[in-house]
């Protein structure tokens, strides 16, 4: 893992961590055993944390597809890392 990477994923963690009102930490997400939704992270809090990312990234999240990037943060940290990505739709 670049360190680019390492430090998006940790974005979003913290990103996670505030967004489950503290039921997730950071550390449980950048852990990577389980799921987010395993985790405890509820679907109100899948859209508040795409809207955050929205805002925090100027990157539109397409969630018409497949959401299977939105499982775990590393999968979720290669998603974004495409979507800004210069040249690319935002």
């Amino acid at each position: 893992m670049t360190a680019g990477a390492a430090e998006l994923e940790r974005k979003l963690a913290d990103m996670i961590a505030g967004l489950s009102d503290g039921e997730i930490s950071a550390e449980e997400v950048l852990a990577g055993g389980h799921s987010l939704s395993a985790l405890g992270l509820s679907s109100l809090a899948l859209i508040r944390l795409v809207d955050a990312i929205e805002d925090a990234f100027g990157v539109d999240v397409d969630l018409s597809g497949d959401l299977s990037s939105f499982e775990y943060v590393s999968t979720l940290a290669a998603h974004l890392a495409d979507l800004l990505v210069p040249g690319r739709s935002r």
